[in-house]
Formats: C-alpha cells, sequence, structure tokens
C-alpha cells in the first residue's frame, strides 16, 4: 500500500511541477510556446486557462491527500 502511494506521490509531484511552468505568468511563461498565450481580450481567462487552472487544483488535492495518507501510514 505503502509503495502504491509513493508513485502516486512521484508522478503527481512530476505533473504539479509541470502544470505551474505551463500557467501565463506576467511574462507569458511556457505556456506561450503551447498556444496557451492566445486569451481573449476582455480581460478574461481563456477556457484554456480556466481548464489548467482545474487540473492544476485537482492534481493539488490529490498530491495533498496522498501526502496525508503516507503519513497516517507511517505512523503504524
Amino acid at each position: 500500500m505503502v509503495i502504491a502511494f509513493s508513485i502516486v506521490l512521484i508522478i503527481t509531484s512530476s505533473l504539479m511541477v509541470l502544470l505551474v511552468l505551463l500557467h501565463k505568468g506576467k511574462g507569458g511563461g511556457l505556456s506561450d510556446l503551447f498556444g496557451g498565450g492566445m486569451s481573449s481580450s476582455l480581460g478574461s481567462s481563456s477556457v484554456v486557462e480556466r481548464n489548467l487552472d482545474r487540473i492544476t487544483i485537482f492534481t493539488g488535492i490529490l498530491w495533498f491527500l496522498c501526502i496525508v495518507a503516507l503519513g497516517l501510514l507511517a505512523n503504524r
């Protein structure tokens, strides 16, 4: 069980790094390389940015739950 949580933790950690780097910052970022710089001029987020936000939040929650589960298993 610990090995499964460790593998999920490694995968989600790597995915979190990638997702955070894809977010558009003040200077553009890596998301411009993949077409993420195409947002509307109305000041709202594009669909791609909103989906990227949702995926990042979901991955972050999964990462956090995996950390908690490994902590609980380590205390047994």
